[in-house]
């Protein structure tokens, strides 16, 4: 069998490979759908603990957790007032509870929950505006004091609720 090469085959593949490589295609996978052309600026609030049950570093955490998910995962600045969006709220709930009971009747694991009351403002779109609570909970074997798990733990929950957050303002899922 004899091959011919036809004189246009090198040239239409040199045009579709300076065509693949001509043009790209930009993906972000961090969810947020932000019209910047008229949403530029946030302000967000320090949430204050209002929970019965009190974890001092808690909420220092949560207020630096919240704020390095909108600067580091949108092109939004940070500003002191009149934000295009605000956000502002308060940690209504952190607490613990038996979950579950061991066969010789004893608590065998224990649940503690965090609770964050959200107001959300769009200043550009008042129809997406909400104030909703947004509640993460994980979950620690008895054997381990509260002391020696706590500060894990709440970071596991903090970064579960300023995940929702995030996606219920920026994505508007």
């Amino acid at each position: 069998m004899a091959w011919t090469i036809n004189r246009k085959t090198p040239w239409l593949a040199l045009v579709g490979l300076l065509l693949l490589t001509a043009c790209s295609v930009s993906y972000k996978f961090n969810g947020a759908s932000i019209d910047y052309t008229q949403v530029k600026t946030i302000q967000i609030e320090n949430f204050p603990i209002r929970s019965a049950y009190v974890w001092g570093p808690m909420g220092p955490m949560f207020n630096d957790k919240l704020k390095d998910k909108f600067l580091n995962h949108t092109r939004l600045t940070e500003v002191r007032r009149n934000g295009d969006w605000k956000l502002e709220g308060e940690i209504t709930r952190y607490d613990q509870r038996n979950k579950s009971v061991s066969s010789e009747g004893y608590s065998a694991q224990t649940e503690l929950s965090i609770t964050v009351n959200v107001r959300f403002t769009n200043n550009k779109n008042h129809k997406e505006d909400f104030e909703r609570q947004f509640s993460a909970n994980s979950f620690y074997e008895t054997t381990q004091s509260l002391s020696q798990v706590q500060e894990e733990k709440v970071n596991e929950m903090l970064d579960a609720i300023c995940d929702e957050i995030f996606n219920a303002t920026a994505a508007n899922w």
